[in-house]
């Protein structure tokens, strides 16, 4: 595919070089600067001065301006012309022979210094000597097989290496210490300073015109057999893959990134980057191609031209337009070497940008989305190609000139549903990535805003996550949207979300109600329930509580019961500082006394769960359990579930409460058939005789009879239990009573609880009738128990006996040796006798008087006195 790089523009026309002599020939040019030199067939040298010139249509012309003309008096063409800028020199090779002329008015100069021998020669332009006034130079001498190399100054030149080479050289390149050499029958790299060489690859000379062009440091360009144009660095490797040229190619220039051949009849352009053809340009009977200080000029016999590169930009914009990607990066990396930083920098992103809307057009959106992220897109630019997603207050303007040729999706895929919805997810997945990322800094509102009308319109499942996590929704936009797309329950998040609790619930209501139409969620009533659970705005709660009390006691009462505890006031705080819609016990039963249920669950969580200990409410929880039970009695006459459920909480809590009123309860159970109810109250007033005769007598259960005696005496003493279980058998074992059944059952609670009773007691109350094999398992477990409680009581005895030997051996220990005390004995500070029993012991055992003591100072080992 052709690409623009050059356009060819003549520099010096036929009539400006010939004149009125048609024999007149161009054979060789230079360019250093604004100066073009000429060199002819009939032995003259041409000085041009180039002037370039730009119209106001960008178009490029050169007026070349004839400054002198020189004959330089030889008989043959000039061969070859070098320009030496910095000793203000031209060499000039012809006949064999170089000369120094002046580059102003082309006069030899006046030492007459020049190079004999000389087949063809070329310019070091990595010069080894350091020197910035001479420069070196390379000839192919006349003498078979030999290089020779010259440091040429401003009025004088030297011989500084001569080198022999293995064929007769052709043509030469030179790059430092190395020699690029076209052989008779081989290209070869030659180090002149070490003499070692490295052969590239062979070529005939006598089939083709060599090509030797040395193209940056230690790196030369070569023609090669197959019409390849060959790359080589010094090493003797290629680090670029060939370019093809046609066969008969005359010449080779360098134009970053462009690689410019001439032949017969065309000019070609191949690039550096991917070896492929760019541009073709006819030109014909050329036979001069060079390059010059990145200006690439070609030469007829009879006129000179310049290929002037478009500019880079210009180039990488044509291979965008013709959706050239891969060309188009690939020319735009390789144009930072050209560019200053920092405006690269800017080009190149908006060539990404550029080339990932090329890539998004085509739906390649991985591709896409690389090149939107390398390039920084402003995302707003992609939001802006999808209708009525930026929202109506964005401010956002279009990159000018456009990154791409389309006004809207619609034209993008040209109505195609199936391209459109799959450009529609891509943005979403796109958006999703960006919008916790720098990408979106400055513009949130707009990234959410779109990425949620794209949600709501797709049904996308992410809606929820989006409105429920931080985001920048605009609220007028996203509203109107979500309401288009009767997203009603999603509206109600956004309005959560923006501070709108009141309208959120609002239309979650008609959800619920069916007012309005919204399947997002089937259990959006109990998601009601627990947002005002947790919501802190108490009027807005108490707005509702009637309408989810309403919809399910059991459910709705959730909003006190689930409620924090900081939301709730238990304490007796005084009624002003808690507010008429606090969440105070009081103001909530007033509300749940129209719903029985709801109270009831309300009261068990502050019983049983929060474990209030207020009377009022054990009193009216244990009062509703109560009248719940006897209802349930009156209507059915089976075992029924509830009745047994509700029954059970019943005595659990006349059981484990201790702050419901016992007598209003009592009272109540009165002249019912609750027998095991009025038990445990019985049992509550300490009336344990009342109660158990109930038991044993009304219920006959004896098992509730064991289990009373023993819930009723939990937390309490061994007396106190053992009071109880004495009590329970002398109901067993009443006087009056003679029932085998309540026997057998003073027997089984002998005989299962004899670590309750004290054995003593009870033999005196069994009757004498009874055997001792009716109560051997009572007896054999109360002799057990006595044994069993001396010998722990020996033992205790035993082991405190040990301790108090411990302690007086211990006493004994700490009383010490005697101190005797006699006449004899002299107190250690006057040497005097002591006289009296009063007397200083040291720790050392020294002794001395008490008023010596007193008169020195204090020993500060000394630890006791000791008195006699």
């Amino acid at each position: 595919m052709s690409l623009k790089a050059f356009k060819l523009v003549p520099a010096v026309e036929r009539e400006m070089l010939m004149g009125d002599k048609a024999r007149i020939n161009v054979e060789c040019i230079e360019c250093c600067g604004k100066n073009l030199y000429i060199g002819t067939n009939e032995c003259f040298v041409y000085h041009f001065l180039l002037e370039e010139k730009i119209s106001s249509a960008g178009k490029i012309t050169f007026a070349a301006t004839k400054q002198l003309h020189k004959y330089l008096g030889f008989k043959k063409a000039v061969s070859e012309l070098k320009a030496a800028s910095a000793l203000n020199r031209l060499l000039v090779l012809c006949d064999n022979t170089i000369t120094l002329v002046n580059m102003m008015n082309l006069e030899p100069i006046p030492t007459g210094a020049r190079i004999k021998g000389a087949v063809t020669f070329t310019l070091n332009e990595n010069p080894m000597s350091g020197d910035p006034f001479c420069v070196e130079v390379c000839i192919i001498s006349v003498k078979r097989r030999t290089i020779q190399m010259f440091m040429v100054y401003e009025d004088r030149v030297q011989i500084v290496k001569e080198v022999s080479t293995p064929e007769q050289p052709c043509a030469v390149a030179v790059d430092g210490h190395y020699l690029c050499l076209a052989l008779t029958t081989q290209y070869i790299i030659l180090n002149y300073n070490t003499g070692i060489s490295q052969d590239l690859f062979p070529y005939c000379s006598d089939e083709k015109r060599p090509i030797v062009k040395r193209i940056g440091r230690q790196e030369f360009l070569l023609a090669g057999p197959g019409g390849l144009g060959m790359f080589a660095t010094v090493d003797g490797i290629s680090q670029r893959a060939p370019v093809h040229w046609s066969e008969n190619v005359i010449g080779a220039a360098l134009c970053f990134p462009y690689v410019v051949a001439l032949d017969s009849e065309f000019i070609t352009v191949h690039s550096m980057l991917d070896q492929q053809l760019k541009q073709t340009l006819p030109f014909k009977e050329g036979h001069i191609l060079q390059d010059f200080e990145g200006k690439v000029i070609v030469a007829t016999n009879k006129g000179v031209y310049i290929l002037v590169p478009l500019p880079l930009e210009r180039q990488i914009q044509d291979l965008l337009t013709s959706h050239r990607v891969e060309e188009a990066l690939v020319l735009a990396k390789a144009a930072r070497r050209n560019i200053p930083k920092e405006k690269f920098q800017v080009m190149y992103k908006r060539i990404l940008q550029q080339a990932g809307f090329i890539h998004f057009a085509q739906l390649q959106f991985l591709e896409a989305k690389e090149l939107f992220r390398s390039g920084q897109l402003d995302v707003r630019e992609l939001i802006s190609l999808y209708p009525f997603l930026l929202p109506t207050s964005s401010s956002f303007i279009r990159s000018h000139p456009p990154l791409h040729e389309y006004a809207d999706l619609n034209q993008l895929t040209q109505g195609d549903q199936e391209k459109m919805t799959k450009c529609k997810r891509f943005l979403m997945s796109y958006l999703n990535e960006v919008r916790s990322t720098e990408v979106a800094n400055g513009y949130k509102e707009d990234i959410d805003t779109a990425l949620l009308k794209l949600y709501a319109e797709a049904n996308h499942e992410s809606l929820l996550d989006l409105l429920v996590s931080e985001n920048f929704c605009l609220l007028t936009d996203s509203a109107a949207w979500l309401e288009k797309h009767k997203k009603y329950f999603a509206l109600g998040l956004l309005y959560h979300y923006n501070g709108q609790d009141a309208a959120a619930l609002q239309l979650w209501v008609k959800i619920v109600n069916g007012d309005v139409q919204d399947s997002t969620r089937s259990d959006l009533y109990e998601y009601i329930v627990d947002f005002l659970t947790f919501c802190s705005d108490q009027e807005l709660v108490w707005k509702y509580a009637e309408w989810v009390l309403q919809k399910s006691e059991e459910v709705g009462v959730q909003i006190f019961t689930k409620r924090p505890l900081e939301d709730q006031i238990f304490t007796k705080r005084p009624l002003e500082d808690q507010g008429k819609n606090s969440f105070n016990p009081d103001n909530v039963m007033n509300c749940l006394n129209k719903y029985p249920k709801s109270l009831v669950k309300y009261l068990e969580y502050l019983v049983l769960d929060r474990k209030i200990k207020k009377e009022k409410y054990h009193t009216h929880l244990a009062v509703l359990y109560l009248e719940a039970v006897l209802q349930l009695k009156s209507v059915t006459t089976d075992n029924c579930a509830e009745l047994t459920e509700t029954q059970t909480k019943l005595r659990s809590l006349l059981q484990k409460s201790d702050f419901y009123r016992i007598h209003l309860i009592l009272d109540k159970i009165k002249g019912t058939d609750l027998h095991m109810e009025r038990a445990i109250l019985y049992g509550k007033l300490e009336e344990h005789d009342k109660a158990l005769h109930i038991l044993v007598h009304e219920l006959k259960d004896f098992s509730a009879a064991e289990d009373y005696c023993i819930w009723s005496s939990e937390s309490k003493d061994l007396p106190y239990r053992q009071r109880l279980f004495h009590m329970l058998l002398l109901v067993y074992l009443n006087p009056g009573s003679s029932d085998c059944e309540l026997v057998m059952a003073a027997v089984d609670l002998l005989n299962n609880h004899a670590a309750e009773f004290d054995a003593a007691r009870v033999l005196q109350l069994v009757p004498d009738s009874w055997s001792v094999q009716l109560l051997s398992p009572f007896l054999t477990r109360a002799m057990r128990e006595s044994i069993h409680t001396k010998r722990m009581t020996q033992i205790t005895l035993g082991l405190a006996k040990a301790e108090n030997l411990i302690y007086k051996h211990d006493k004994v220990k700490l009383k010490g040796s005697p101190i005797i005390l006699s006449d004899k004995k002299l107190c250690q500070v006057c040497q005097s006798p002591f006289c009296e029993p009063a007397f200083v012991r040291y720790p050392n055992g020294g002794m001395v008087h008490t008023h010596c003591a007193a008169k020195r100072l204090m020993n500060p080992n000394m630890t006791n006195h000791s008195q006699t």
